[in-house]
């Protein structure tokens, strides 16, 4: 069989039109501006954890021009971590050994969601959350 049994002729409809609706997202903007909007919405997100006092270790450069839209911070019960925040709507991601992930997609992202993310993660580990027992459980993909 090989790769030719992916072969198609015409692309479904439907795949084609989700893809042209979500690069209208990009409408009107260059590269150099999503950058901006990146660098601005990790700035917000470091200075938002910076007031309200989340002394967590940051593992992404903290120099604007060697770092994504991404930020990693170090937790000793990251996955945990993670997964609380996701109870609250912050989706994240969890990196081995102790990588709390949080992306910025500068296209959908807003300053508010990176203020009100800091906001969320403070209050899981003021709160101890990430010490619930649900959020130790480990499936087959985290």
């Amino acid at each position: 069989m090989g790769i030719d049994r992916l072969r198609v002729g015409t692309p479904p409809m439907l795949s084609v039109l989700a893809l042209e609706a979500a690069l209208e997202a990009f409408d009107g903007l260059t590269m150099r501006d999503v950058r901006a909007q990146s660098l601005s919405l990790t700035s917000t997100f470091l200075d938002a954890l910076h007031a309200l006092a989340v002394d967590l270790p940051v593992a992404t450069p903290l120099a604007p021009e060697r770092r994504g839209s991404q930020l990693s911070l170090r937790h000793p019960d990251a996955f945990a971590v993670v997964q609380a925040l996701i109870a609250r709507g912050v989706i994240g991601d969890y990196r081995e050994p102790d990588i709390v992930r949080l992306g910025f997609a500068p296209l959908y992202v807003t300053h508010v969601d990176a203020v009100a993310a800091a906001a969320d993660l403070r209050a899981v580990l003021d709160g101890h959350e990430f010490e619930r027992a649900e959020f130790a459980c480990r499936g087959a993909v985290t």
